[in-house]
């Protein structure tokens, strides 16, 4: 018997795997942001630590109901925000992890998920914490999608003005992590 996944279906979009290698397909809308958020090892091992247990999710106001307490390449999530018929649900599966490797820098972990069937764009999201030579650490927050039908393409403006919130909301949070906040 099949395990029950947390949502169902599979991928929708051709280009898996594209933010970690750095990608933007044509036909998508990209975003992407890079955030200074502090320097050292300690940083560093709260951020990316916070990014593989969801925290960046949870942080940003978002519910957040998962298959596995850390991403990890297959997991199902489904993060939403609203109350009751006003929830929208944003299911997605994880495509890739870099965990943090041991030492100090320069070095990268985090994760990229990938839209799953009732997520309002098709596309991938990717939330990156890294370390440089000097031991300075950023947030990295890279995405590619375009809407999954007629309804979401026709709040375009309403759409682009929600992911530059969470984008923010995102950042916000990861500066809450690097400062040890709880």
């Amino acid at each position: 018997m099949a395990e029950k996944r947390l949502a169902r279906g599979a991928l929708n979009y051709a280009e898996i795997g594209a933010t970690e290698r750095g990608g933007s397909p044509a036909g998508y809308r990209r975003v992407a942001s890079r955030t200074y958020l502090g320097e050292g090892t300690d940083v560093y091992r709260r951020v990316a630590q916070g990014i593989l247990a969801w925290e960046l999710q949870r942080r940003s106001g978002l519910r957040v109901r998962t298959e596995s307490d850390v991403a990890v390449p297959g997991t199902r999530v489904v993060s939403g925000f609203g109350v009751g018929p006003f929830r929208l649900n944003a299911p997605c599966e994880v495509v890739w992890v870099h965990r943090p490797a041991p030492g100090g820098g320069p070095q990268t972990a985090g994760f990229g998920y990938g839209s799953l069937p009732g997520h309002p764009v098709r596309g991938e999201e990717s939330f990156v914490a890294e370390i440089d030579a000097q031991g300075r650490v950023y947030l990295s927050i890279t995405a590619f999608s375009r809407p999954s039908n007629w309804f979401y393409a026709a709040g375009g403006a309403l759409a682009r003005r929600a992911q530059r919130l969470m984008t923010s909301r995102y950042i916000e949070g990861a500066r809450r992590l690097a400062a040890g906040e709880s």
